[in-house]
């Protein structure tokens, strides 16, 4: 049997690893634990029928199946499904977003979440969406890995590389590009939330993610550009305004942290799976990383399958 080298910490990197030790495969994980991958800093809206708003009819049909497959793995999980709101300035906004989306109802927000009692005249609930918190998930399955013996380390490949690096693999897919994304939490005891709320704005829509311990991940912009650095004061204005724009109470909240992060796309903005060089590649997820990884993850293990086989019946 040979040993797959997974290369990459991120979702993809750990969808891919666990998929492979499920099937009993000789797998290493090789990363580097001091540079926090792009899904460390992801909502973790497990959304397809919100995204279909603006992405391709492909994250419907593969990100439908994600909750499922979370699900069997991670415990964070929440089945609340998604709320889209729009101030009253914006309510054409809202008519655009349900004419360019499915699955959804028209509500009252308030029926949907209390403390937005008086906030909102109409919104659109997206009963059959989730979210998970993506820090736990990623280390939940890391923990499962190494349970199963898995290695995690930052030497050179000692088996068929799968290279799962997201924008650092760039040099070698010259068609992905990066795009910017950058994010708040906060902690507020003054309101709670059940389920991510999608506030739409002309120029800066945003969500607000609920976690544990009355915490908040706000995000998030997109910005075609590869600049890590940290986050811009235009961008955290920006945040901190459709935050206030959710609800008041939110202006009293501690921003916890800051971050950015450079997240992988193709010109399509879906994902893809190649081979060359010796090398498997799995990237491009975009903006969908928590949404997409599995499935694409299935599609690299049935493409594996042969290879699998071979090396099962030798």
């Amino acid at each position: 049997m040979s040993r797959w080298s997974v290369l990459g910490c991120g979702v993809a990197g750990l969808c891919v690893a666990t998929l492979l030790a499920e099937r009993g495969e000789d797998v290493e994980v090789i990363g580097d634990d001091a540079r926090r991958p792009a899904s460390w800093f992801a909502g973790g809206m497990l959304a397809p029928w919100c995204e279909a708003e603006s992405a391709p009819r492909d994250v419907i049909t593969l990100g439908q199946h994600a909750t499922a497959w979370w699900q069997q793995r991670v415990s964070s999980v929440k089945h609340q499904g998604t709320l889209v709101v729009a101030p009253p300035r914006d309510s054409q906004e809202l008519n655009r977003f349900a004419r360019m989306t499915e699955q959804h109802q028209w509500v009252d927000p308030v029926d949907i979440e209390p403390a937005l009692e008086g906030r909102f005249a109409r919104g659109l609930f997206f009963a059959g969406e989730a979210h998970l918190d993506p820090r736990l998930a990623l280390q939940e399955m890391r923990d499962t890995l190494i349970a199963r013996g898995v290695p995690f380390n930052n030497r050179a490949p000692s088996g068929q590389i799968i290279d799962c690096r997201g924008i650092h693999a760039a040099p070698e897919l010259p068609r992905l590009r990066a795009v910017r994304g950058e994010m708040l939490i906060l902690h507020s005891e003054d309101v709670q939330f059940s389920r991510p709320i999608r506030l739409l704005h002309p120029r800066f829509p945003c969500y607000l993610v609920p976690r544990r311990g009355g915490h908040f991940m706000l995000g998030a912009t997109m910005i075609e550009s590869d600049d890590a650095s940290a986050i811009s004061a235009r961008a955290m204005m920006e945040l901190l305004s459709a935050a206030y724009a959710i609800h008041p109470a939110l202006a009293e909240a501690r921003v916890i942290e800051s971050g950015s992060g450079l997240r992988p796309a193709y010109p399509a903005n879906l994902p893809e799976i190649h081979y060359h060089n010796h090398t498997f590649y799995l990237n491009g997820m975009y903006r969908h990383g928590f949404l997409l990884a599995p499935m694409l993850a299935e599609q690299l293990m049935q493409r594996l399958s042969g290879e699998l086989n071979n090396e099962h019946s030798a």
